[in-house]
């Protein structure tokens, strides 16, 4: 427990300036802006919410609410005074049917064995309103398996055919599906193919994967990234370390 709760607070200290974190909100943001597009205050719901964190940019866009299994990433969450969050499973999200307006997942479908993971997009289906929408991203490719992939308990890395089924098989369409962090997909693959070859690192010893970098290096990652971001907002990326996925519960 003080190992997770220990990784929680590293990743709430990272997530306002690494450049990883800063790549993923010039991804979502527009698609979340896409779900939100004709909405009034729409009512928002991130399934595995970790701190909460995410509520942050999520409440740009109306009311936002969260839950997550860890007692300890609740606690963190509501001492940084985000109240709207609860403790439940993804696989039993504590909140009536048709619900929300957009429903999130961030980074937590990987890591669930496929009988849960089954559960939980159902869940995300059957607590949006129909026409709402769901914005998944999950880890992508076999190939940049590594250190990370401990570090985040990564049970599987998706492909975009295998995405798109799991999404589709309670009833999603999907609107978009991209590959993201394409920039970085050479070192990453380089690194991370040394990583297998040496033997990955067990767990304890693996959150050099959230570690701040040199200023300068972050900065021009995160500059980076964002320049990417300005390119997935019109064009699919064909390869990258995550994929991002807007899909939509039909009206009827």
């Amino acid at each position: 427990m003080r190992r997770v709760e220990h990784l929680l607070r590293a990743t709430a200290k990272a997530e306002a300036r690494h450049f990883w974190f800063r790549g993923f909100r010039a991804f979502v943001t527009p698609l979340l802006q896409r779900a939100a597009a004709g909405r009034t205050r729409p009512l928002l719901l991130d399934c595995g919410c970790g701190t909460g964190a995410n509520l942050d940019l999520l409440a740009r866009f109306g009311p936002s609410y969260g839950f997550d299994l860890s007692e300890a990433g609740i606690r963190i969450g509501r001492a940084a005074g985000r109240t709207r969050l609860a403790r439940a499973t993804a696989t039993a999200a504590p909140f009536p049917a048709a619900s929300f307006d957009i429903v999130t997942s961030f980074d937590v479908l990987y890591s669930l064995p496929d009988a849960d993971e089954r559960k939980a997009i159902a869940e995300m289906y059957r607590v949006l309103k129909p026409g709402g929408f769901a914005l998944v991203n999950v880890a992508a490719m076999n190939v940049l398996r590594g250190d990370h992939s401990v570090l985040s308990r990564e049970i599987r890395r998706y492909s975009r055919d295998d995405l798109r089924a799991r999404l589709e098989t309670p009833g999603f369409s999907i609107v978009r599906l991209t590959y993201t962090n394409f920039t970085l997909f050479l070192p990453l693959a380089l690194t991370r193919t040394l990583q297998r070859h040496r033997g990955l690192r067990a767990e304890a010893d693996a959150q050099h994967e959230i570690t701040m970098p040199p200023a300068p290096v972050n900065e021009a990652l995160s500059l980076l990234l964002w320049m990417e971001g300005v390119w997935i907002r019109w064009l699919d990326a064909p390869f990258g370390s995550s994929l991002l996925c807007l899909a939509r519960k039909p009206l009827a």
